[in-house]
């Protein structure tokens, strides 16, 4: 991983918005003067005595994102369709306690909603890797492999919270301190998260992360989307493309073989606008080692540099709803929702069920750490893990 130069989070909050401007299609941009972007903060609960907020970050188009300290959670994210009607587009649950007890049991597994995944998000195999010639074990919990952090991952951290105002953008910047040897994993690790909502309806993620001993870090946001709104039935009808000519096959547990494979004559092909669920029953082993969709897709970068590149579109024809996705991030782990079962009910208190919504986590590969050819997510100390992805809504 490249050294970069570590920002000052009022310069991130300035760069973010200077790269989103740069980078990322002006089609939402607004065509008429609208307010000053609002953020505002209210008691949430509390998770072991610790007192939980939630922000509200809201811009002059009708975009409101809802956003905990406990997990750096997005709860809500509401945002109109193409008549102007405003709907809650990702899954969640209604109270802080619900997300203790469903987000992600100690127990292991769990269904992560909106939650900042940390230290190493997806999988690592059997738990276990090698760095600078010394073996870290870290919490087995799930299919034998660990997942997203371990048993209690960032998800579960009540994090620190400072708000960023501006004229033309607001920010929510969360801090959590993980100690040497949390979940296994070797240096303390300072993570700073920088929520991002501009006027063009744009939400940034901005990761950052230093060390002061060699480790490993993978950080991403696992939000799911249902552009037609939250719990108004399955996704299979909403249209996705991602720009990936490869991606990574799984063994059985849903471990990388290690292979980039070209996604061209494969249900993997999202190249172009497709329904989710058209090839989603395909007699093929990766969908029915994950029930559907769960693989990590090669992203088409540009060689060399760390620009905010297209990674993905997804669109609900009927409410014409657009989401569009730029990252610096070399992967994206598109997951349909496999395995929400009805068990879970959510922020309308209606039950979950089979792809009801859809993942998109921008991140590095799976299990990087145990292969050579994929790139590297070793930090050392002098250098800053530095992440961004950006969420862009929109109507057509």
């Amino acid at each position: 991983m490249r050294q970069r130069t570590r920002w000052t989070t009022a310069a991130a909050v300035t760069m973010l918005a200077v790269g989103l401007a740069a980078s990322v299609s002006s089609g939402a941009a607004p065509t008429h003067p609208v307010g000053s972007p609002t953020i505002s903060k209210e008691p949430f609960g509390s998770v072991s005595g610790q007192p939980v907020n939630r922000f509200t970050l809201a811009n002059g188009r009708g975009m409101t994102v809802r956003i905990l300290t406990y997990g750096g959670i997005i709860q809500e994210l509401t945002v109109p369709d193409r008549s102007g009607h405003e709907a809650n587009v990702v899954l969640g649950f209604a109270t802080v306690d619900d997300y203790v007890a469903h987000n992600s049991p100690v127990a292991g597994g769990g269904v992560y909603f909106g939650a900042l995944i940390g230290r190493y998000a997806n999988r690592i195999a059997k738990g276990t890797f090698t760095l600078d010639g010394q073996t870290f074990h870290v919490p087995v919990n799930n299919n034998g492999n660990s997942l997203h952090g371990g048993t209690i991952g960032f998800d579960k951290k009540v994090w620190s919270a400072t708000e960023i105002p501006g004229t033309d953008s607001v920010g929510l910047r969360l801090t959590y301190v993980s100690p040497n040897g949390e979940m296994g994993y070797p240096g303390t690790l300072t993570t700073v998260v920088t929520y991002t909502l501009d006027n063009a309806s744009r939400l940034g993620i901005h990761f950052q992360a230093t060390t002061d001993a060699p480790t490993i870090v993978n950080l991403t946001n696992h939000s799911y989307f249902n552009l037609a709104g939250e719990a108004s039935g399955d996704v299979y009808h909403q249209l996705l493309r991602i720009n990936a000519d490869r991606f990574t096959p799984t063994d059985p547990t849903q471990i990388p073989t290690g292979q980039l494979a070209p996604v061209a004559g494969t249900a993997m092909d999202l190249t172009r606008l497709t329904p989710i669920g058209a090839r989603i029953n395909e007699n093929d082993p990766q969908l029915l080692t994950g029930q559907g969709y769960d693989l990590n897709w090669v992203l088409n970068r540009p060689q060399g540099g760390n620009a905010l590149t297209f990674a993905a579109r997804a669109i609900d024809p009927a409410s014409g709803r657009v989401l569009s996705i730029y990252t610096t991030q070399p992967g994206i782990q598109f997951y349909s929702g496999n395995f929400l079962t009805g068990a879970l009910v959510g922020t309308s208190g209606h039950a979950y069920r089979q792809s009801d919504g859809f993942a998109l986590e921008t991140q590095h590969y799976p299990d990087s750490p145990n292969h050579a050819n994929f790139p590297s997510t070793v930090l050392r100390p002098g250098q800053t893990y530095d992440q961004t992805t950006v969420f862009q809504l929109s109507t057509e």
